[in-house]
């Protein structure tokens, strides 16, 4: 039998050797990043354009669970979640940073799949890693990023711009990243009770996929600027569709009317969720984390995503006094209730 390779614990590289080890392939591209890692912050030029920040933090137990999140994913994923905001403001991502506590548990190479995960959502979304921070943790794996980007005064869209009469639009499909969920918790039950059971995902791919490895909408954001459309408010789909639509009504003082038929759901999901017994739209309504674009537009913008295979028409913003309703297939109509991700 061959011999396992050795482990590097990290007290062996110190902080400033740790970070030199995990970062020695980063290389800033953007011309705004000025100074990256190695000071005491990071200088970024914004020129004649506005910056825009956004931070998260990924609490282990919390946001992840370690026995089915590969640490590559965890990284990619990481990143992603804060990209996905700056898009949501109709923004380009220029750079992040990237904090993380670590217990002695963790090895440089396990930490060196974090980064790998890292660097790969680096490379795909065109953004530089300039700075971050790493500390003891003494309950698991804490994980912070800040993400900077980018976008002209006039191009900002905000949550607070719907008025009567806009459509409410969604990218991609809803409700496969919580059921992808489903399925590794229930994987992990089983493995647990049986450690010799092993976990069949081979036919699920989409849906696991939805969740560990989250993609952020950049080509809509571009596609955006090529046709010249400008949503009128905007967010990324985090807490489920119904809290978040919720923001944007609360937000712009109108209320909305999701058709529920046109919530989009892929075929993946809708059989998974009868599998479960669940109701499909109520996961794409309360899931969460799929991290498509919720926007809503000028009803005279229609023709201009009429025809885009990944943007749906799911509904219309309508007077703030007719409250939040979904109207369902039967043609009944019943009150949107934020039902999706809480915080605390």
């Amino acid at each position: 039998m061959s011999e396992s390779p050795s482990m590097t614990t990290i007290d062996k590289l110190g902080e400033f050797g740790l970070i030199d080890h995990l970062t020695r392939r980063f290389k800033l591209n953007n011309a705004s990043s000025l100074k990256g890692i190695g000071d005491d912050a990071a200088v970024i030029s914004s020129d004649s354009k506005r910056v825009l920040v956004s931070t998260d933090m990924l609490v282990e137990g919390v946001h992840f669970d370690l026995m089915y999140t590969p640490l590559r994913h965890l990284g990619y994923k990481a990143v992603v979640v804060n990209l996905s905001d700056i898009y949501a403001m109709n923004g380009t991502p220029r750079q992040i940073t990237f904090s993380i506590a670590i217990s002695s548990r963790f090895t440089v190479e396990a930490l060196d799949e974090i980064y790998e995960g890292i660097h790969h959502a680096c490379d795909i979304y065109g953004v530089d890693l300039v700075g971050g921070d790493t500390t003891t943790s003494l309950k698991g794996l804490i994980i912070s990023v800040t993400a900077i980007g980018e976008a002209e005064d006039e191009k900002i869209v905000y949550r607070n711009g719907a008025k009567e009469g806009d459509l409410i639009c969604v990218t991609g499909d809803l409700g496969a990243a919580f059921l992808g969920l489903q399925i590794l918790e229930r994987e992990k039950r089983l493995f647990l009770e049986n450690p010799e059971i092993q976990p069949e995902l081979d036919d699920q791919k989409y849906l696991v996929g939805r969740q560990l490895k989250p993609e952020a909408r950049k080509e809509i954001i571009e596609h955006f600027a090529e046709i010249g459309l400008k949503p009128t408010a905007m967010m990324d789909i985090s807490d489920g569709l119904s809290s978040d639509i919720l923001h944007i009504c609360k937000q712009s003082g109108v209320g909305c009317e999701i058709n529920e038929p046109r919530v989009p759901v892929s075929e993946d999901a809708y059989e998974q969720a009868v599998k479960f017994n669940m109701d499909p739209i109520n996961c794409a309504l309360n899931g969460g984390e799929d991290y498509e674009l919720l926007f809503t537009v000028d009803s005279e913008d229609e023709t201009k995503i009429a025809d885009h295979p990944f943007i749906s028409v799911i509904g219309q913003i309508t007077a703030r006094e007719n409250g939040a309703v979904l109207l369902t297939k039967g043609g009944n109509r019943h009150n949107l209730v934020a039902q999706g991700w809480k915080h605390f």
